[in-house]
């Protein structure tokens, strides 16, 4: 997807940047340019200073999409996903583990929700950042109770893992 991107704001580094804010936040773009959170539409302006553009970029942004049926077909459908626990989990008493690993070692959610559920612990959330869009991309596990400490070491050893974060 972000090829596609890329190529057709090659020249237009500001508007890329727009267009991952899009996709950051779950945004979509409708048939006449508005852009929208769910059902909430979000001002150029808002927008323009949350990337630190002018407003004139997000709808010079908006018209390339619109002009470009692959451009339009991905960002008109985007969904938000919802809220992201991860910050309020420890006033729910929630359990959160982060795991930064590589983005091309598959198995990794699946290896790491095996090893939660031999807790009988069950997962209320689990979110994949985009690696195409951070750096160092993480999955984020938030549990319906914190994960004990032993598991650690066994969250380490899954192929591909670089960092483990328990809290």
């Amino acid at each position: 997807m972000w090829e596609k991107i890329k190529h057709k704001f090659q020249k237009y580094p500001a508007r890329i940047n727009v267009a991952k804010k899009i996709v950051e936040l779950g945004f979509r773009v409708n048939t006449n340019g508005k852009i929208y959170c769910g059902d909430v539409e979000i001002s150029d302006m808002a927008l323009a200073r949350a990337v630190n553009v002018d407003r004139r970029t997000i709808r010079a942004t908006t018209q390339v999409i619109l002009q470009d049926n692959d451009l339009k077909e991905i960002f008109k459908n985007i969904i938000p996903a919802g809220a992201l626990l991860k910050e309020t989990a420890k006033n729910l008493e929630f359990g959160v583990v982060e795991i930064e690993a590589n983005a091309n070692s598959p198995g990794i959610l699946a290896k790491a929700a095996t090893l939660i559920a031999s807790k009988g612990i069950s997962i209320r959330q689990a979110h994949a950042s985009d690696p195409e869009l951070e750096e160092n991309p993480k999955l984020t596990i938030i549990t319906e109770k914190p994960i004990p400490g032993d598991l650690l070491k066994k969250f380490l050893e899954i192929e591909g893992v670089k960092r483990v974060s328990i809290y």
